[in-house]
């Protein structure tokens, strides 16, 4: 009930003017969002970097209802993609990118604009020398994201997936994307979705997305493993090593603020770890929704507050 009333309020305007309002918000925001200009992105990937890890970087905007705003998301996108390239960290990071932030949801020609839009950050991901993830969104979304998928990895066959491991569809899912090229993200999922097409219970969700981390990880494709969870960190690495997987040729992937320590010591000991992270005005939805996967996100959220205040 409480993840439930959390994602309810990341959508709410009403709450959202709360918690912007609040002064003491700005300070816990950032352990989960470092900034919001591309040189705050720039500066997060080269602090990672040091540290062994890489980045994949996400300028915040979601349901996007104008094309101006859908064409100055893809200015950002590219202008951090050529300031990565100037800094020498290209190789260091990626971005993902959620297509409702381009124009998937516009009223006329939504997916067809999207599409064009992604193809202008391909390109530009492609100049820099890295690639682009699509994110995946609510399950209303799945099958436009998914073709596409497919039509920009015609051009760009690096071209990335999420998958969403709470869906009852994701397990062929995977098995469609396991192929030669394919660069698929495996998470549980971060949103409220009916009975009728996500599992509920946590125990559910967890054996799916073991099921589909096999799949991943016995196909031919590069899996990357997102989950802060101890118990799939290390069925990954066995499953990993039980498909005789080469290092180099599967991720683990963690939100930024979320275990850094963990993250610390997964990359101090040879696993490739890319850390996510988000960055730009529209953290609002965001924010919540970090709040919502995990009850310590919230108290550590209340505790900060509460301290402060």
């Amino acid at each position: 009930m409480l993840r439930s009333a959390l994602l309810a309020a990341a959508r709410s305007a009403t709450v959202r003017r709360v918690v912007e309002a609040n002064p003491l918000t700005g300070s816990v925001v950032a352990r989960y969002v470092p900034g919001t200009t591309t040189r705050d992105a720039v500066e997060a990937t080269r602090v990672l970097a040091a540290r062994g890890m890489r980045t994949t970087l996400d300028h915040l905007g979601e349901d996007t209802r104008e094309p101006e705003q859908a064409a100055a998301t893809v200015t950002a996108y590219r202008a951090v993609l050529g300031s990565l390239a100037d800094a020498g960290l290209a190789d260091r990071a990626e971005v993902s990118v959620k297509l409702s932030a381009v124009g998937q949801f516009l009223p006329k020609d939504g997916e067809k604009i999207a599409l064009e839009n992604a193809q202008l950050i391909c390109e530009a991901a492609a100049a820099a020398g890295t690639t682009v993830t699509l994110d995946m969104e609510d399950h209303t979304t799945t099958d436009s994201t998914l073709g596409i998928l497919r039509d920009l990895r015609v051009d760009f066959p690096s071209t990335g997936a999420v998958l969403q491991a709470y869906l009852r569809r994701t397990e062929q899912d995977c098995r469609d994307l396991a192929s030669a090229g394919s660069r698929v993200r495996l998470c549980k999922g971060a949103y409220a979705e009916p009975e009728s097409v996500a599992f509920q219970g946590r125990g559910e969700v967890d054996r799916s997305y073991v099921r589909c981390l096999r799949i991943l990880l016995q196909g031919e494709g590069y899996p990357m493993v997102a989950t802060h969870d101890p118990r799939m960190v290390r069925i990954a690495a066995d499953l990993a090593s039980r498909a005789r997987r080469d290092p180099a040729a599967w991720e683990y992937q963690m939100l930024y603020g979320i275990r850094p320590l963990e993250q610390e010591r997964l990359a101090a000991e040879g696993h490739r770890l890319r850390v996510y992270v988000a960055y730009g005005d529209e953290w609002y939805g965001y924010f919540m929704r970090r709040l919502a996967e995990r009850p310590a996100n919230l108290a550590f959220f209340a505790r900060s507050l509460l301290g402060r205040g």
